[in-house]
């Protein structure tokens, strides 16, 4: 009897030591299927193509985006957008908004002065780290990126990624003016000003904002800035915004000088007389 309850308590102790043993593996098997899921949502997945400019990372999230769309052919977004900026830029700086995956950057770093810099700016995570290889990729020396987006004060506000199918926005993301009922779609980003981004000692002869309606609030950022450079200012306005027609405008950029002088794809083109 004593026999049969040792092995019987040995049996026990087998028992227990497997059952604590196949469950530390499947705990271990958990923590990294849990540690690969999130190592697969931070992986980038892109792709890369080339136009005359240069080479591109396009993100395969954003590839039905009609940008994505033109350089994945190989041919070139908003043409005569990036023409123009390159027939005057002359020697002062670019600040561009929103940069995407860095459509326009190879363009813009190939027509600047050797003294001059671009300033890009993209809120958007997923496009930023685009841009920043697309930079990679060119060997580019001469922008400064940043992962923020434009405003006319320091925050931190969220920016709509994503539309109700949870299909990626791209170069359509936008900063939210109000609080959304969910936060499933969006992230929360840093917006500075240009005022204070870019240093006072430099030149800027070219301001081209992308902002998705947020063109107001980036320009109040920037108003010493405008004072003091005078530039050029390339807007893309939604057809739904009154921004030219406001009061606002008239008193702080018309009043300064600035009339329309033209368009170019959906951009409206500002250059001051004064």
């Amino acid at each position: 009897m004593k026999m049969l309850t040792k092995i019987s308590r040995i049996a026990k102790n087998i028992y227990f030591e497997l059952y604590s043993f196949s469950r530390n593996l499947l705990l271990i098997k958990n923590r990294k299927t849990d540690q690969r899921r999130r190592l697969d949502s931070s992986v980038l997945n892109c792709v890369v193509s080339y136009n005359k400019y240069g080479g591109y990372c396009i993100p395969k999230s954003s590839c039905h985006r009609p940008a994505a769309r033109a350089v994945l052919k190989k041919r070139i977004w908003e043409p005569n957008t990036i023409q123009y900026v390159i027939d005057n830029c002359g020697e002062g700086d670019v600040i561009h908004a929103g940069t995407f995956f860095g459509d326009f950057l190879p363009a813009f770093s190939q027509a600047i002065d050797s003294r001059a810099t671009v300033w890009a700016f993209e809120p958007n995570i997923e496009s930023f780290r685009c841009a920043e290889i697309t930079i990679s990729l060119n060997d580019i020396q001469n922008v400064e990126l940043r992962n923020t987006g434009l405003g006319e004060k320091a925050d931190f506000l969220r920016l709509a990624t994503k539309d109700v199918n949870g299909v990626s926005l791209g170069g359509s993301s936008r900063i939210l003016n109000h609080q959304p009922t969910t936060t499933s779609g969006t992230e929360v980003v840093q917006i500075v000003t240009i005022d204070d981004t870019v240093e006072q000692n430099r030149h800027v002869s070219i301001i081209q904002l992308d902002v998705e309606g947020y063109e107001k609030q980036a320009l109040a950022g920037a108003i010493q800035t405008i004072n003091r450079c005078r530039p050029i200012i390339i807007l893309e306005i939604l057809p739904d915004s009154n921004l030219l027609d406001s009061d606002w405008f008239k008193d702080n950029i018309l009043a300064l000088g600035y009339r329309k002088t033209g368009e170019v794809h959906n951009n409206s083109i500002f250059r001051c007389n004064t």
